[in-house]
């Protein structure tokens, strides 16, 4: 095999197991042949390896990062499926299908890395919440239910949830923010990733697949309070604008000049 194929195979095994992610940059060429034992011609042949199969991304300014893999809404299909009715509730049901079965696994495989990552997420997410920085809560929130992914050590189920999480920063999902903009609600999700937290620390998985689930849960109700609020709120403006295509007679008042 040729020293570059093995640079790029070392990096594909690190994409894959999620020691490298969407958007990390690599390290200097200089750094990563000391570290493989290769030439630094053999790293640079490596990473373009990796850069034709679409692995990584080579930066204008120099140096390289990893592709942002499944994060792109370009498939027709899938731009479709964002347009249709009812994709935030189904794609939350799809979530409280599978997050009980990751925090199951979480809890019951992870090690003390995946578990100071859990704890750094936690911290992240109590000093955001104090500070009242709602965005810094949410995006703490995403990297929270990303990392327990990452502790189930099942590369498939992992990446597949990844894809799906960046979902949430898009438009579409709004919602996620407006959950968070309601201070009862962001104490009560703080309290849920506590429980999450906790018992995967514990590694009781019959009780981290339940508060999980139980967290899911109580999302996917919030948003569709949410949804139908905002349903009813842009009913009521079509009619006070006669839904932009229709001229409301003036009132009475004003056609007889107040008399």
């Amino acid at each position: 095999m040729r020293a570059a194929e093995v640079v790029a195979r070392h990096v594909e095994k690190l994409i894959l197991e999620g020691a490298l992610r969407p958007g990390d940059r690599l390290a200097a060429e200089r750094e990563i042949a000391a570290e493989l034992q290769v030439s630094r011609p053999s790293v640079r042949d490596g990473l373009k390896l990796l850069q034709e199969k679409g692995l990584v991304v080579a930066q204008p300014g120099g140096g390289t990062v990893v592709a942002r893999l499944g994060g792109e809404i370009t498939d027709p299909l899938v731009a479709l499926l964002l347009s249709g009715e009812g994709v935030i509730d189904n794609y939350l049901e799809f979530r409280t299908l599978l997050e009980g079965a990751a925090a199951r696994l979480a809890a019951e495989r992870a090690n003390r890395i995946d578990l100071a990552m859990l704890g750094a997420c936690i911290e992240r997410i109590d000093r955001a919440h104090e500070l009242g920085d709602v965005a810094e809560e949410a995006e703490a929130d995403l990297e929270l239910h990303v990392v327990i992914y990452e502790a189930t050590h099942n590369v498939v189920l992992l990446h597949v949830m990844r894809a799906l999480s960046t979902l949430l920063r898009s438009d579409v999902f709004q919602n996620r923010e407006r959950l968070y903009a309601r201070p009862k609600v962001r104490e009560l999700l703080r309290e849920q990733h506590r429980a999450i937290h906790a018992a995967i620390v514990a590694g009781d998985g019959a009780a981290a697949a339940e508060a999980a689930q139980a967290h899911l849960g109580f999302v996917r109700q919030a948003a569709q309070e949410i949804q139908a609020a905002n349903e009813q709120l842009e009913v009521s403006l079509r009619r006070l604008e006669g839904g932009k295509i229709g001229v409301r007679p003036a009132p009475a008042t004003a056609r007889t000049g107040g008399r």
